[in-house]
């Protein structure tokens, strides 16, 4: 049942996040940021927000600049979202895009090879 109250959280934490970024942020860059997921502990202590960007030559500075905006957008969740705790937020690059296109890049030449 609990796990049922976590997943709702992180759909919503991925909504407002998203919001967050893309209507309060006043960093341009990070405008441009698209939320893919939030994994959140079962004591909502923590969550590891999932994040992609259009140009990934520049994931690693859009990542070091949501870490620092970290503070804000946790203050401003909690004036969102009713909980008693706003979780602490990490932000991670995303890899399973990369990943997923380099699993068609596979398939594909297989079927090629045939």
């Amino acid at each position: 049942m609990s796990s049922i109250k976590v997943e709702r959280l992180n759909h919503i934490l991925q909504q407002e996040i998203s919001m967050i970024l893309m209507t309060e942020v006043k960093d341009e860059k990070l405008k441009f940021v698209t939320i893919t997921g939030v994994d959140t502990t079962s004591d909502y202590s923590y969550a590891k927000v999932y994040f992609t960007v259009l140009d990934e030559s520049n994931k690693k500075e859009i990542k070091d600049e949501l870490n620092k905006a970290n503070h804000f957008i946790r203050g401003k969740l909690s004036e969102r979202i009713e909980i008693r705790h706003t979780p602490e937020l990490k932000f991670v690059y995303d890899e399973s895009i990369a990943y997923g296109e380099h699993i068609d890049e596979i398939i594909d030449k297989i079927h090629e090879d045939k």
